[in-house]
């Protein structure tokens, strides 16, 4: 593993105990140049892996808690007339930093949901006939809660298809439970974070990454397993050609981070379940066949022809 991306698992491990997977996972995204979504049950640490990160670059960071009283203007900014002067000025909103965490999206109205699609997509904020840029990097990590419905708005398909990834923590085991507990004694072991990275390295990390090369064969790999899920009967939306990218892109990601500079089929399998998962919508014969979308991509890649490397 390359030497900054080591100094970068390290540090967010000082604050989460036995997630490493779900670590790299955010790293690959991050070096992918994508954002990530993360979905789990209260309490297992994903604002804080959020934070971590972000304390682990010295960028810009900025934190929205998505309540249903939200308003787009509160992520994108707003125009005001300036008293002394009479002319309208740009106010940035929270959007403006390199790294914004979503917290709850969900809880957030469509409305102000939909204000992230521009910021996501296009890392740019169009307001009153202008267009300011976000910093580089841009990268928005949103977390949710999947078991609490009330007093929730479900994320639409665009807004999904917009994260590279979908990432789950899980519970820690009782040892590692053990080691939360011992690190929480007195503080919370965030504050103790300091950045390890600057902007100008996850740029230069980024830039490297799209130096890693793909044969032909495993790019048609992946757009078989893309294709797949479009003419399955228990798949009611496919994967869309945004999906297929994604994948490509997080793959060329966790070669690089195994020190690779070309991709392999093994790569594309240990992306395809958090990188396509939450794009695709079951049927309800698919529900009752495979249970969630997890499961069902695990299936369509276990039964895709794997190249020859």
């Amino acid at each position: 593993m390359d030497r900054k991306i080591n100094l970068l698992v390290d540090n967010i491990e000082k604050v989460i105990v036995g997630k490493r997977n779900a670590i790299l996972q955010v790293i690959t995204a991050l070096l992918a140049e994508g954002h990530v979504l993360l979905e789990d049950v209260p309490g297992v640490g994903k604002t804080q892996l959020a934070a971590a990160l972000s304390r682990s670059v010295s960028g810009s960071f900025n934190r929205i808690q998505m309540t249903p009283d939200i308003m787009p203007s509160d992520i994108t900014g707003f125009s005001m007339i300036n008293k002394q002067t009479g002319e309208f000025e740009y106010r940035k909103g929270a959007a403006f930093c390199n790294f914004l965490l979503a917290d709850e999206i969900n809880r957030a109205s469509p409305k102000a949901q939909s204000s992230l699609l521009e910021v996501m997509e296009e890392h740019q904020i169009s307001i009153d006939g202008n267009t300011y840029a976000l910093p580089n990097p841009f990268m928005t990590l949103a977390t949710q809660n999947p078991v609490e419905t009330y007093g929730t708005y479900h994320l639409p398909e665009a807004q999904m298809d917009r994260f590279i990834m979908k990432i789950s923590m899980g519970y820690p085991s009782p040892k590692e439970e053990i080691s939360v507990l011992d690190k929480n004694e007195y503080d919370n072991p965030i504050a103790g974070i300091n950045a390890v990275l600057n902007i100008d390295d996850i740029i230069a990390l980024q830039e490297r990454v799209k130096q890693v090369r793909a044969a032909e064969n495993v790019k048609s790999y992946i757009i078989s397993i893309a294709a797949a899920t479009r003419t399955n009967e228990n798949i009611k939306l496919g994967v869309s050609p945004r999906g297929s990218i994604a994948l490509y892109k997080t793959a060329k990601a966790f070669a690089f981070i195994n020190e690779r500079d070309f991709i392999t089929p093994d790569d594309v399998r240990q992306c395809a379940v958090c990188t396509l998962a939450h794009r695709i919508m079951l049927s309800p014969k698919g529900k009752t066949a495979y249970g969630t979308p997890e499961n069902m991509i695990s299936y369509i890649v276990s039964k895709t022809i794997v190249p020859r490397e």
